[in-house]
């Protein structure tokens, strides 16, 4: 059995509305003392919306980091405080002005665990409704529909790379076979 890890403090280095950057002291296996840098988050929220003709809207942004577009599915982080399910509805109202009928679960995951303990809540979105997009002043999004071959041709030349799309798409994968609609 592999030995707990025990915090013996922790520390905010730096906070702003979304994460807080975090240093915790520690207790390694060796029982020696180090130093853990991590993000620590509410949480985030990514959701498969489907649409009426069997197509799934994905948005197109421009990462700053990577100083390139990307093709992503509809999500971003949760406010402290708020469900999943809610933030789902938040997310997909403010950057796809969507609301849905039917917004299921199917999983959840740890985008990136040796650095934040954020965990992302995927959603499948059905029964869309539109409604008018509230972008917060630091996005723009370009609307895309694609067909599930059509993301599979985009994964496998290197278009869709976005870490949190792929992750989503598994998930989906996954409760289709669940479902034995696959």
């Amino acid at each position: 059995m592999l030995k707990k890890l025990r915090r013996i403090s922790s520390r905010t280095l730096h906070e702003n509305p979304w994460w807080s950057y975090r240093q915790d002291r520690y207790l390694r296996p060796d029982d020696t003392e180090g130093d853990y840098f991590y993000i620590k988050t509410p949480g985030s929220v990514a959701i498969m919306a489907e649409l009426p003709n069997g197509k799934f809207l994905l948005l197109k942004q421009f990462r700053y980091l990577n100083q390139t577009e990307s093709l992503e599915f509809i999500g971003g982080g949760m406010k402290p405080g708020h469900s999943p399910e809610d933030s789902a509805r938040e997310e997909m109202l403010e950057e796809a002005g969507l609301t849905a009928d039917e917004l299921i679960p199917i999983g959840k995951f740890n985008p990136m665990n040796g650095a934040t303990d954020e965990l992302c809540f995927v959603f499948l979105a059905r029964g869309l409704h539109q409604d008018t997009p509230k972008p917060e002043q630091t996005e723009e999004f370009e609307r895309v529909e694609l067909s599930m071959e059509e993301l599979e041709r985009l994964i496998g030349n290197g278009t869709l790379w976005d870490g949190m799309t792929l992750a989503t798409l598994s998930l989906y994968r996954s409760y289709l076979l669940a479902s034995k609609k696959l």
